[in-house]
């Protein structure tokens, strides 16, 4: 689940992971963006995209948005689990750190300085230089595949980012579809290449571990998993902003889910 499409790069991920795997994907983007929203909002929004899920009786929930894992995660825990598991997204301040730094974290602003966030930092990346940098309106123009508007909500984010940086966390999961534009923009032509950090891979993998299933199909003719998607309560189809993107590419040939 996620505000929007941001869960495409987890999706895709455990579609690379466990390809006979059903996938329901859930989000409302009805009410995008969740950035600026309060905790409370982003918590009753959360609630809605994991309840339509749920009503599917998967065997996990992956909180695939940073800003509802930051807000959301407790009140998703309370209701749901142990029933199901819920699996929340962090930002990979602690892998990036592992590589020194300086380290900038790309965010909503509403996980920017969030008290969440800072105890990453501070649990993970102790005496590593870190900058935080806002992204206001970058989620909302990925969400709608407008180029124009990503370009420029990512050279107002690039420009606030110092010139010495050599690891980039993306810290919302909208981030990762445009990571190539990203580190375009962060790129300087005398240093080495940009680091970028997501969180997908490493987030479908830790679900696959709670439910006690193997990261990889056994050997031999594996059966397509299906493909349910929710917006905002409704089945419907992947979104046609989804397909400019390779993991909505990747998601989109998958036949409807096996009831």
């Amino acid at each position: 689940m996620d505000s929007g499409i941001g869960l495409l790069p987890t999706a895709a991920a455990m579609r690379r992971l466990r390809p006979d795997a059903d996938l329901v994907l859930s989000s409302d983007p009805a009410t995008m963006p969740w950035g600026p929203r309060t905790p409370e909002d982003v918590t009753e929004r959360a609630l809605g995209c994991a309840r339509a899920a749920a009503a599917h009786r998967p065997d996990a929930l992956i909180v695939a948005c940073n800003t509802a894992s930051v807000h959301a995660l407790p009140a998703l825990r309370a209701e749901l689990e142990p029933g199901l598991p819920v699996i929340g997204t962090v930002p990979a301040i602690k892998p990036a750190a592992a590589g020194g730094g300086p380290i900038a974290i790309w965010a909503t602003p509403a996980t920017t300085g969030s008290p969440y966030q800072r105890g990453l930092i501070r649990d993970f990346a102790d005496g590593v230089e870190v900058t935080e940098v806002a992204c206001p309106g970058l989620a909302d123009a990925v969400q709608h595949a407008d180029t124009e508007g990503i370009d420029a909500a990512v050279a107002v984010a690039a420009a606030r980012t110092p010139r010495d940086v050599t690891t980039v966390v993306l810290g919302c999961t909208h981030y990762e579809l445009v990571a190539d534009r990203i580190r375009a923009a962060v790129q300087r032509p005398d240093a080495p290449p940009i680091v970028l950090h997501g969180s997908a891979g490493a987030v479908a993998a830790q679900a696959l571990r709670r439910i006690g299933a193997d990261p990889f199909p056994p050997d031999g003719p594996v059966t397509p998993g299906g493909l349910t998607v929710i917006l905002s309560g409704d089945e419907a189809a992947l979104p046609d902003a989804a397909l400019t993107y390779a993991e909505g590419m990747l998601l989109a040939p998958v036949a409807p889910a096996r009831g």
